[in-house]
């Protein structure tokens, strides 16, 4: 599972690739992606802050509740 911490460090390198015009990216694993254009990767920084949103969600816990009549 990829942790949220990992997710921010690759959005902002795929941020950084975006500000400077660039469209090969290399990430942290030395694998290297080639991007079309400057909207496939704005979708791909989009697709990351969805994962990340859903990643930080704070998740409900369950609560049992436990009853009677009485005795």
């Amino acid at each position: 599972m990829t942790s949220v911490t990992k997710l921010r460090e690759y959005r902002d390198q795929l941020q950084d690739a975006r500000f400077s015009g660039v469209r090969t990216f290399r990430d942290s694993n030395g694998e290297e992606v080639t991007y079309r254009s400057q909207g496939e990767i704005e979708r791909a920084i989009a697709a990351i802050d969805s994962e990340i949103r859903a990643l930080s969600q704070k998740r409900m816990g369950l609560v049992y509740l436990q009853t009677s009549k009485g005795l």
